[in-house]
Formats: structure tokens, C-alpha cells, sequence
């Protein structure tokens, strides 16, 4: 069942949202190169839990850590080790979730994708497009649209620009849980999928690769990467549906 929430519970995801964006820029601040995944994890689940939350990743379906961090042809989910290093172009993924507050609280999600150091142009263009994909995307919404009209406006913009986007991850509905229905394709066709209502929230996250959108599980049981080993790049917000649009949750 796709959850509507009432406004109480949309002022509480506000201000987790706005908490867990100002966390994630501070961990963003800290990613040059030298640092490893595994210090801005740990420093992550301290900023969440100062602020009054939960990381609401780590131990989710086995899932150890408070931050993904995905590096190159990693996509989503790349577990954050001692051993995995930053260095100067690399591009980056951080995904973050976090129960606000801490006790029978709400969730929200969110995730950014960044150069570290000096990148390549074709990075730093692929890093661009997703995050613009992820607006032409909810330009959609709107109540009585579609689920769809979501996932045709990411796909357009993505193949218009030269990329592939991800087919078998999705975004999704958030709240109450992790993870909700729907489940939100970044790619598909208009009209499609469950009719968009004022009060939905969801996690719309545009994943696009350089190369083919075909991924494999790593040896470490999460880490999704391209088969092909091309670069990704992954851009995420948390919103609510409202009577003419949609408004952010996840920004400062």
C-alpha cells in the first residue's frame, strides 16, 4: 500500500530532512583526498545521532555501515572500509538515511554524488546530468500524474545527454520505513504506474552510467557496479507531493 502522510508527520520529516542535509554537506567537506570511506562513516553516524537521529542504513537488511560510499564504477550500496582511500579523481557517491527522531521517529533519504580533487571533464559533466535528471524528474509531479511520468522525464534527459540509466534499482516511497511502495524506475512511460496523491513521500534517485546501465554484486555482498566498469554517478532527494507540486525535504 502507497502511504499518504498527514501534515504533523510532514513537519517531522522537514525537519529530519533538513538535519540530514546539513549532515551529509559536512561529510561532503571532509571527502578530499587521503581521507578514507571508512572515517567519514563513523563521522556521519556521529553528526546523525548529535542531531537527534538514527542511522537508519546500518544493520538494514544486514547493511553494516551508517554511509554508502560508492566509488567509480560502484553505483550504490559500496560498504565504507579502512582500506577504501580517497584519492584525486575519483567520483564518489554518498547515500544517507536517517530516523528522526531517534526513537519511533521518520525517515528520510538522500545522496550526492562528487569529484574528489581534479576530475575529468566527462566526470564532472555525468555528475551534472544526474543531479539536473533528477529535476527534469519531478517537474512531473503533481497530483493525479503518474509514477511513470517520473522515470520517462529521467530517461529522456539521461539517452538526450549520451548516458544509460540503471534499470534494475529504483527510488521509492519513504517514511514510516526504509523503504515503501512505490517503487519509482528511472526509466519508463508516461501514464504508467500508481496515480500520484497530495501527501505521498518519496525517494526520487536518478542512478546514470557512462556506459552500459548492466550491473553486478560485488564480492562483498552489496557494492552494485557496472559490468563494464564505466563510471556512475548517483543524485538523491527526499519530497512530499503537494496539492500543485512537490517541495524538497532533504535541503538546509
Amino acid at each position: 500500500m502507497i502511504t499518504i502522510k498527514n501534515e504533523k508527520e510532514i513537519e517531522i520529516l522537514r525537519q529530519g530532512g533538513r538535519k540530514l542535509a546539513v549532515v551529509l554537506d559536512m561529510v561532503i567537506e571532509k571527502a578530499r583526498p587521503g581521507v578514507s570511506a571508512k572515517e567519514l562513516d563513523k563521522y556521519a553516524e556521529k553528526l546523525i545521532k548529535k542531531n537527534g537521529g538514527r542511522p537508519s542504513f546500518k544493520n538494514f537488511q544486514g547493511y553494516p555501515a551508517s554511509l554508502c560510499v560508492s566509488i567509480n564504477e560502484v553505483v550504490v550500496h559500496g560498504i565504507p572500509n579502512d582500506n577504501m582511500i580517497l584519492k584525486s579523481g575519483d567520483v564518489v557517491g554518498f547515500d544517507i538515511g536517517m530516523q528522526y527522531p531517534a526513537q519511533d521517529g521518520l525517515y528520510t533519504d538522500m545522496a550526492r554524488t562528487i569529484g574528489i580533487g581534479k576530475i575529468s571533464a566527462g566526470a564532472g559533466k555525468l555528475i551534472k546530468t544526474t543531479e539536473r535528471s533528477f529535476y527534469e524528474g519531478i517537474k512531473t509531479i503533481k497530483p493525479g500524474a503518474h509514477i511513470g511520468d517520473i522515470g520517462a522525464a529521467v530517461q529522456a534527459y539521461a539517452e538526450a545527454h549520451g548516458y544509460s540509466v540503471v534499470r534494475v534499482l529504483c527510488g521509492h516511497g519513504v517514511g514510516y520505513e526504509v523503504h515503501e511502495l512505490p517503487r519509482i524506475p528511472n526509466f519508463g512511460s508516461k501514464g504508467t504506474g500508481a496515480e500520484i496523491k497530495a501527501g505521498m513521500v518519496l525517494a526520487i534517485e536518478p542512478m546514470i552510467c557512462i556506459g552500459s546501465y548492466e550491473l553486478q554484486t560485488l564480492a562483498d555482498g552489496w557494492s552494485a557496479a557496472t559490468q563494464d566498469k564505466s563510471l556512475t554517478s548517483h543524485y538523491e532527494n527526499t519530497l512530499v507531493v503537494t496539492k500543485k507540486g512537490c517541495e524538497i525535504l532533504t535541503k538546509k
